[in-house]
């Protein structure tokens, strides 16, 4: 009897855990959930017997401390659970002969590009969040040599604390919303992520990962603003609200935030694109996809 390979997932009360979980329950895998309360990775000593009980043939680390603006103050908590506890479980991971892939972010560069990011580009976060990133990358690569580190940028979904249901909120709320325009990077839609990730899990449970092995970008095709997202949003919501807020555009300096924000934030997808064969959509399709779902679930009366 051939018994489906075991699949832990990290973060499913989040976005791209709980896509993900959501996705790969159809796939021939036996997916594990584990939300903070089945291992927490602030809490490093109870990780491996965590991991031990599981015991996943791939662990899945979609989970993190995302409260960019609140790492500032919180800089112990924010590098105990995305620099420190991913080591934990790529320590595990080693020593038991499995493999992780573990989710990052663009935030572990400066933001000053004028071309999409590479995976080998350097390096170089501007605040608390990108540099607890950064560490738990360096600490993936150090402790597990079966790894894939998947960097991602500007994630929504439909449900969550996200810029999309902020957005969804005050459009609701206010006549015209004032929106930063001078920060340009590619919306991703959580369920994306998702696919990508269980393309990169068919392709590690159906023979070796050496040759795989490394760090890779993901995120949905195109580039825009955070003006420019906003004013797509309104778009596709008013033929369900009868109405669109006007979007006014203002700079970084004009919506000061406690943590610095990168300028240049869109990753090249290539090297996933050639070693998976993944080709990630537009942003504004899978914008449309998210709208639907989200009014579908309280359609316009």
């Amino acid at each position: 009897m051939v018994t489906a390979p075991r699949i832990l997932v990290t973060g499913t009360t989040g976005q791209v855990g709980g896509a993900l979980w959501h996705a790969a329950r159809s796939l021939p895998l036996t997916i594990l959930p584990a939300d903070r309360t089945v291992l927490d990775l602030a809490d490093h000593p109870t990780i491996g017997d965590r991991l031990d009980a599981a015991a996943p043939d791939i662990v899945v680390n979609c989970a993190a401390y995302t409260a960019v603006d609140q790492a500032e103050t919180e800089p112990e908590r924010a590098f105990a659970v995305n620099g420190r506890g991913p080591g934990v479980v790529a320590e595990w991971c080693r020593n038991r002969g499995r493999a992780l892939i573990h989710l990052s972010t663009d935030y572990v560069f400066d933001g000053l590009a004028n071309r999409p990011y590479r995976e080998d580009d350097p390096i170089d976060p501007q605040n608390v969040y990108g540099a607890s990133k950064a560490e738990g990358e360096a600490a993936v690569r150090r402790a597990c040599p079966h790894h894939v580190i998947l960097r991602t940028a500007w994630v929504y979904a439909a449900d969550g604390k996200n810029f999309f249901r902020t957005m969804l909120r005050l459009g609701q709320e206010r006549p015209s919303l004032d929106v930063v325009a001078d920060q340009r990077g590619g919306p991703t839609a959580a369920d994306s992520i998702a696919l990508a990730l269980i393309a990169i899990l068919q392709r590690m449970t159906s023979g070796p990962i050496e040759g795989i092995a490394g760090t890779y970008h993901y995120a949905d095709a195109g580039e825009t603003t955070w003006c420019g997202f906003a004013d797509a949003i309104f778009a596709r919501a008013e033929p369900h609200w009868g109405r669109r807020p006007a979007v006014r555009p203002i700079t970084t300096d004009q919506y000061p935030t406690p943590a610095k924000r990168p300028h240049y934030s869109v990753l090249d997808t290539a090297k996933l694109g050639a070693t998976f064969g993944i080709a990630p959509p537009s942003w504004q399709d899978s914008l449309d996809r998210v709208v639907a779902r989200c009014f579908a679930a309280s359609p316009r009366e």
